[in-house]
């Protein structure tokens, strides 16, 4: 038996719904001040719908999206509750790129620095993992075969300097 769409939910089940431990939901509710689950007798939380769109944003933004917790609170900041609450929908997303959180990686570039304490990612176009992997594996097993020789020549070239004195 499911609930109706517009059912309170418990800590369990959003955190069954959104696929994270419940610890995680405790902690985001700290961080981000938007999220207020409505709290019964011996502080059992009881999650909105509204709650609910809102973690799915949340989760979607720092899981799939890459972006840090500084970001999305950027974003909210910035967007509001409804985009992050819609962002995670197919179709939709944020505005357009340029309003996106600054990554990194792209500060890093402009300014030569290392990246920073809670800086925004914005997300890379997504790759062909396996073809990156493969190439990444023969790459080192390249790398293993060039060592192993070098090494092997330097232990033929020089005698056992141990025993020897």
């Amino acid at each position: 038996m499911s609930k109706a769409a517009d059912a309170f939910r418990t800590i369990s089940e959003v955190a069954d719904d959104l696929d994270v431990p419940k610890h995680v939901l405790r902690f985001w509710e700290n961080r981000f001040p938007q999220i207020k689950p409505m709290k019964r007798g011996g502080g059992r939380r009881y999650y909105r719908p509204a709650d609910l769109e809102l973690l799915r944003g949340i989760r979607h933004l720092l899981h799939n999206e890459g972006y840090t917790i500084k970001g999305v609170q950027k974003i909210l900041r910035e967007q509001g509750l409804d985009a992050v609450k819609t962002c995670w929908q197919p179709g939709k997303g944020l505005e357009a790129p340029g309003t996106r959180a600054t990554t990194a990686s792209q500060t890093a570039r402009s300014r030569g620095a290392r990246r920073g304490k809670g800086s925004a990612r914005v997300p890379q176009p997504m790759i062909d993992r396996k073809a990156l992997l493969a190439r990444i594996a023969s790459e080192l097993k390249a790398c293993r075969d060039l060592l192993s020789g070098e090494v092997a020549a330097k232990i033929v070239a020089a005698p056992r300097a141990r025993g020897r004195r």
